[in-house]
């Protein structure tokens, strides 16, 4: 499934950033990648959450292959034990994001082959019910960022979270420098 360009009313395609002061375990300091984002709800995946194994790792279907080094990441807390392929690429030509997610093992194997593709493995993903992610937008839990801006594959893990936060705004950059364990400062 190619996710949509966003409109004003779809956040589809979007990078979805964690406020700093977020408690919740499962999204503290993430970056989500939104797949789909309607009226009904919204569907991404976690990108700076590394499991620390790769694909090649986790089954024999994946043991030989282009898909056997991808790396796996946690999607989010909705079916943790769901295996989720998704990549994305730089359309030279147009500038554009092309976000591919839910892909089958063969499609993910053609766009592993691809240098300018990302490839990754998501076990589990994020999800929001009707309103859920709209309401939470207005409580400023979640910053909005476009993917073009941002070499997505440069940091790992809350760096790439610090890294994009911090380009949205200076005060936010400050935020995301604080410990987490005020104790640790």
């Amino acid at each position: 499934m190619k996710a949509r360009r966003a409109t004003p009313d779809s956040l589809a395609g979007q990078l979805l950033l964690s406020h700093p002061a977020m408690k919740d375990p499962n999204f503290g300091r993430t970056v989500v990648l939104l797949s789909a984002h309607d009226a009904d709800g919204a569907l991404g995946v976690v990108i700076n959450r590394p499991v620390g194994k790769r694909l090649g790792e986790i089954g024999p279907e994946f043991a030989v292959g282009p898909l056997s080094k991808v790396p796996l990441y946690h999607g989010g807390p909705v079916e943790k034990g769901k295996l989720i392929l998704a990549g994305w690429r730089w359309q030279e030509h147009s500038g554009d994001f092309e976000l591919q997610f839910g892909l089958d093992p063969q499609r993910a194997e053609m766009l592993a082959l691809d240098p300018r593709a990302t490839v990754r493995g998501f076990l589990g993903y994020s999800g929001w019910s009707k309103g859920q992610l709209e309401k939470e937008m207005r409580h400023r839990t979640w910053f909005v960022a476009g993917p073009a801006d941002y070499n997505l594959s440069s940091e790992d893990g809350p760096g790439l979270w610090r890294m994009i936060l911090g380009s949205i705004d200076p005060e936010l950059k400050l935020l995301a420098d604080e410990p987490e364990d005020p104790s640790k400062n």
